[in-house]
């Protein structure tokens, strides 16, 4: 484990990369093992004498662990910043909030980037096919090393929101309180196609040489940049876009070609051309599988409330938003009603906004109010209020 020191006007943080030995693999749904296994964390606040204050925060498909600090690449802010601080729904004074890079990843944690140690070069599509709960398993790894033996919350977004379902299907003894905002209990075929055009995109880009582009000095930059564009349309809605671009120009008049003539074209070449400096191509690949994989009904007979029969003492809150055409309510109000049949507690909530999916990653009042309520609650029910 090696200790970062804080930056200038960030809140303190600490972490690092927990590297954890060869007789320690992570093994995988698939049947392979990843040994060593390396999990890139960062954490904010500390852990009290009684470890029970510690608050995971799992990311959604293109996050990382850089929670609330800047971006050692971009230079942006911490993705969930908004939501990280004093005085803010998690509050380092008072959790001590960790953050992982999932398995898959390209920001530390083990993933196709990775060195093979069988082979001394980069895994490329070597490195096995991974789920979320190989995920949330190594999540567990982490967690266990660091000696804490139930989190005070799960919270996640999005795949985060994925990944704590699954932290409640497969570790509910090790844990009080979990928050799943903007996700579903299984990718819908509509997902699965978005995801497909943007693995294609990637895989028919010349420089991607069959995934082994690192060991060419390669990179698909363009099939990466055009799999996020058409991934980032899913996070907005329509009304988002109408509101924020509409059909005005990027100039006076028609280019009569094919520049970006609209607004709404130059944004999204924007996005795709900013993606492809932080994330990797392959890692893209292998998450992307790995949510069209999840099906957390399927992991348990079909019977969607089956997988929280073990969770009846873990207190939920589901929150979802109104424009929010990617994983809509209904897929929320499906989660609550297989935790209601399995005899847990869970509140939800529909948040009204026109911002569709991302919403959870910009400032909604409502949101705040309702994980700052939620979470002092849960603090209270836990005497650590």
């Amino acid at each position: 484990m090696t200790a970062q020191a804080p930056i200038s006007g960030e809140i303190e943080r600490s972490g690092g990369t927990w590297r954890f030995a060869a007789n320690q693999p992570l093994r995988l749904d698939s049947g392979a093992t990843l040994a060593p296994l390396e999990v890139a964390y960062e954490t904010y606040g500390a852990l009290n004498a009684q470890k029970t204050n510690a608050v995971l925060v799992c990311h959604a498909l293109t996050g990382d662990q850089h929670l609330a600090s800047n971006h050692p690449i971009t230079g942006k802010p911490g993705w969930w910043d908004l939501y990280v601080g004093p005085g803010r729904p998690l509050d380092p004074a008072r959790h001590f909030i960790i953050c992982t890079n999932v398995v898959g990843g390209c920001m530390g944690t083990t993933g196709p980037a990775s060195t093979d140690p069988r082979s001394g070069a980069a895994y490329g599509l070597t490195f096995p096919v991974i789920t979320i709960a190989d995920m949330v398993r190594a999540q567990a790894m982490l967690i266990e090393a660091m000696g804490i033996e139930t989190l005070f919350a799960a919270v996640g977004g999005s795949m985060g929101g994925m990944q704590v379902l699954q932290w409640a299907a497969d570790y509910p003894e090790k844990l009080f309180s979990a928050v799943c905002i903007a996700a579903a209990a299984r990718h819908s075929a509509q997902n699965i196609a978005f995801h497909e055009v943007g693995r294609q995109a990637i895989m028919a880009d010349p420089n991607w040489c069959g995934g082994a582009y690192l060991a060419a000095g390669l990179r698909p930059d363009k099939g990466l940049a055009v799999a996020r564009m058409a991934a980032h349309i899913t996070y907005l809605s329509e009304s988002a876009l109408q509101r924020k671009f509409g059909r005005e120009l990027q100039r006076d008049g028609l280019s009569w070609g094919f520049d970006a003539d609209f607004q709404v074209e130059s944004y999204l070449r924007h996005q795709g051309a900013s993606f492809v400096d932080r994330f990797d191509a392959n890692s893209y690949l292998y998450i992307t599988r790995a949510l069209d994989y999840f099906d957390l009904a399927g992991q348990h007979g079909g019977v969607l409330a089956n997988a929280f029969q073990r969770a009846r003492h873990v207190k939920f809150c589901v929150l979802s938003f109104s424009s929010d055409w990617l994983y809509p309510t209904s897929e929320s109000r499906d989660v609550v009603r297989a935790l209601n049949g399995a005899g847990c507690r869970a509140s939800f909530a529909e948040i009204e906004t026109d911002k569709g999916h991302d919403a959870f990653f910009l400032d909604d009042p409502q949101l705040h109010q309702t994980l700052h309520g939620f979470l002092a609650a849960q603090a209270q029910a836990r005497g650590l209020a």
